[in-house]
């Protein structure tokens, strides 16, 4: 209980860091923050090009919106894909990036990580207006589901707050973490139904079978990514215009609980040495 007593007595401290971030992400540029809406829209293009228009990958419409535009369809995944692996990049290297502050001022160290995600969640938030205007033009019933998005995307924040922890103490130990990170974050967007239907890996395990003897199928397998789950989820709301499953909000909420766990153990027992280290 101390770790979260220190955090909210740092509440100030953490504002603070994700604005002076956040003005300074694209100070000096001449599209300013509209650079953070350029990234997710070429992925969307370029995806929407190769999957719909060569592969001819079509998902199911809407249940029960009825929407079928691939496009839309595609950035319901991206947003929140987009922004765990930015939330993770950032995380990372919150500590290095900072070792000026660290050496020189006590403060809990903690903050610095949850600042990161912070300060990606600000250009989260202006991608989802977009895209809740897209929605709207399309004919979803989306505003009656943006509240449910944003306790998700608040589940999410937390999953990768915990896992973000442990990657930036990992990543003082081992710098060779934050670029061991980006090539694993390529691997798990393709083992997330980003860019693809789930009913692809779906119908391809039926036709595989138990694997080695047993009833543990790909699908099995594929269902313990976590991503999976949250990525679902959304589009149930943004995309389905429903509540998501309970499967999923269930390992959702199991996830995140145990990523913030671990998380804090890890932080707390190395928060001390950070200074030394660095």
């Amino acid at each position: 209980m101390q770790f979260f007593r220190e955090l909210w007595s740092s509440r100030e401290l953490l504002g603070n860091l994700v604005l002076r971030e956040t003005r300074g992400q694209y100070k000096r540029t001449v599209l300013g923050r509209l650079w953070s809406l350029l990234n997710p829209l070429a992925s969307m293009l370029i995806y929407t090009f190769i999957f719909s228009m060569v592969f001819r990958i079509q998902p199911e419409p809407g249940d029960p919106s009825g929407l079928n535009i691939f496009p839309v369809w595609l950035m319901c995944g991206l947003l929140p894909w987009g922004f765990f692996m930015g939330s993770l990049n950032a995380t990372a290297n919150s500590l290095v990036s900072n070792a000026g502050l660290i050496t020189k001022v006590y403060f809990p160290r903690s903050v610095l990580p949850l600042a990161a995600v912070g300060t990606i969640g600000m250009n989260w938030l202006l991608e989802m207006l977009v895209l809740t205007i897209a929605l709207l033009l399309v004919g979803a019933n989306v505003l009656m589901w943006i509240p449910g998005t944003l306790l998700m995307m608040l589940l999410l924040a937390m999953f990768a707050s915990g896992l973000g922890w442990i990657l930036s103490i990992v990543n003082i130990h081992f710098r060779d973490t934050q670029y061991l990170l980006t090539i694993l974050l390529q691997l798990w967007m393709y083992l997330t139904p980003i860019i693809y239907p789930v009913s692809l890996i779906r119908d391809m395990s039926d036709r595989v079978g138990g694997l080695l003897g047993t009833d543990v199928t790909v699908f099995d397998i594929y269902t313990l990514n976590p991503m999976y789950h949250f990525v679902t989820a959304f589009r149930q709301l943004l995309y389905d215009n429903r509540w998501p499953d309970t499967v999923h909000l269930v390992t959702c909420v199991g996830w995140t609980a145990a990523a913030v766990l671990v998380g804090v153990v890890v932080f707390n027992r190395s928060e001390k040495k950070i200074a030394e280290i660095l």
